[in-house]
């Protein structure tokens, strides 16, 4: 197989024919987030909202989100696809159509959604497609999957202006990153849930563009 084909089959999209069948049952996941010691699932306490962002390699993009005061806690998993509980290297075949995606749990009171956004635009290029740096695939894309209308039309506002400050910075391509409604999303394998405080010298290739994001 050549280097376009495999580049190709990983950077389009699968269809319900040609997506890989997946299992019913969810993949065997860690229960307690290794830094704050907090439950990784709901039930969360009352008050609580949650946001989900694909920012590439979901290791380091996680520990960027943990680190904010007013995050309850975060773990990393799967969605956008087709596949049911795929596994971390199924979804690197790109025939799944999954997204890594970090799920952040946070106090409003705190934290605004609109910080949270400021940080996904900030720390990474949303302008790459399929791909984050040599990180290539439909599992690296960029992507806001939103709980409800008005987190999807303040992402997109927020996406705007950044285009905005894109545009005056020089750097005219275009920002490819998804917003749409979250589906299913599922939980990544144990080893994955905060990657990078269990192996502080793992891998993290988060390169933002240097252009700051502006909110309201």
């Amino acid at each position: 197989m050549f280097l376009t084909d495999i580049f190709n089959k990983k950077t389009v999209m699968p269809s319900a024919d040609t997506a890989l069948p997946g299992r019913s049952m969810p993949l065997d996941t860690a229960e307690i987030h290794f830094v704050s010691g907090r439950p990784l699932k709901e039930p969360y306490p009352e008050g609580l909202e949650t946001a989900y962002f694909g920012m590439g390699c979901f290791w380091g993009a996680e520990r960027l989100f943990w680190k904010i005061p007013g995050v309850y806690v975060t773990s990393v998993g799967y969605s956008g696809g087709v596949t049911p509980n795929p596994t971390y290297h199924e979804t690197t075949t790109g025939l799944t159509g999954h997204a890594e995606i970090v799920k952040v749990v946070f106090d409003p009171s705190i934290v605004s959604y609109s910080q949270l956004l400021k940080t996904f635009f900030e720390e990474h290029d949303p302008t790459q497609g399929m791909r984050q740096g040599n990180d290539i695939g439909t599992t690296y894309r960029s992507a806001i999957y939103t709980v409800n209308a008005k987190q999807e039309d303040e992402a997109r506002q927020v996406r705007d202006n950044f285009q905005a400050a894109l545009d005056k910075a020089g750097r005219k391509t275009p920002i490819t990153t998804e917003i749409a409604p979250i589906g299913d999303f599922y939980y990544a394998e144990d080893y994955h849930q905060q990657y990078l405080a269990k192996n502080p010298g793992g891998y993290c290739g988060l390169r933002g563009t240097g252009v700051s994001c502006a909110i309201g």
